[in-house]
């Protein structure tokens, strides 16, 4: 009885591709995408590269690169806009804004993820107005009541501002987190005679450290990155970073005024990688998920 051969492989590519084999032709729409995302990265790469030449470099509108460079536009950025007051104001007012959400955040979710109330939803959904909405709809009459409480311009004011889409911030993402905890962990602490304190910081509290760790530095990059609420209420001694590159940028004036600022805009990139950085180093999603995981097992 004769036997037929199988096809050779050349043959059966070229009658299209194998069951369980993925074709190595990309369709004109994927071709498109990736075209697109190439060239918004290009766009964003010479953005980028454009600032730190400039703010290296002196003036080249002639050439394509500055005939010399120098790092005066670094100091000279320092000492005309007292950067180091500046960043010290955005670092006091990141922090304390961090801790304070955390502080109030970290209870209230656990309240809403442990009780059932009249109107829970309601309240969760005001909570995500602040995240949702823009931030200057909301911004226009905070400002104008901490400037009727004589709070404006003033560090105070831009802290507080700023607790108002931070908490929410917290909570929303503590509950779902704080949820997936078995509560047959605390009913036991409870049974072996420890107090709610003594729960909520002996028990809950190595559960929740990732978490609130995740929490905080999504709180810290967001109050850093802030304009419009802290332009609102900011003023001279309490602008941060981000607002006083925009006030540089709309008071100086041409010539070296540009490339002062374009220093400015470059230590500001630099904060914000640096907290990306530790953001990465301290908080693992991968972890952040086992993590939970292991605590709804338990």
């Amino acid at each position: 009885m004769a036997t037929t051969a199988p096809a050779p492989a050349r043959s059966r590519r070229r009658a299209g591709t194998l069951p369980g084999e993925r074709s190595l032709v990309a369709s004109p729409s994927t071709w498109f995408v990736w075209a697109g995302m190439a060239v918004f990265l290009v766009f964003l790469l010479g953005i980028l590269v454009t600032v730190v030449v400039d703010s290296f470099g002196k003036q080249w509108f002639d050439t394509w690169a500055p005939v010399e460079w120098t790092r005066t536009w670094y100091s000279g950025a320092w000492d005309r806009f007292e950067l180091g007051q500046v960043i010290g104001v955005t670092v006091g007012v990141a922090l304390a804004v961090v801790v304070i959400s955390v502080l109030l955040g970290v209870p209230a979710s656990y309240v809403l993820a442990r009780r059932s109330f009249p109107g829970k939803k309601l309240v969760m959904g005001l909570f995500l107005l602040p995240i949702l909405m823009p931030p200057i709809t909301y911004g226009i009459p905070l400002a104008t009541v901490m400037y009727a409480f004589g709070l404006g311009r003033t560090v105070a004011a831009v802290v507080l501002v700023n607790l108002v889409p931070s908490v929410p911030f917290v909570i929303l993402t503590m509950t779902p987190f704080i949820e997936q905890i078995n509560p047959s962990v605390e009913s036991a602490a409870r049974m072996c005679g420890a107090s709610i304190r003594q729960v909520f910081t002996r028990v809950l509290a190595p559960l929740l450290i990732p978490g609130i760790l995740a929490a905080s530095i999504l709180v810290l990059v967001r109050t850093v990155g802030m304009f419009e609420l802290t332009f609102l209420v900011s003023g001279p001694g309490s602008d941060t970073l981000v607002v006083s590159i925009y006030r540089a940028m709309t008071s100086a004036g041409g010539g070296e005024a540009r490339q002062l600022i374009s220093a400015m805009a470059v230590m500001y990139t630099v904060t914000m990688l640096v907290i990306l950085v530790v953001a990465l180093r301290f908080v693992n999603p991968t972890q952040l998920v086992a993590r939970v995981k292991e605590s709804r097992d338990d």
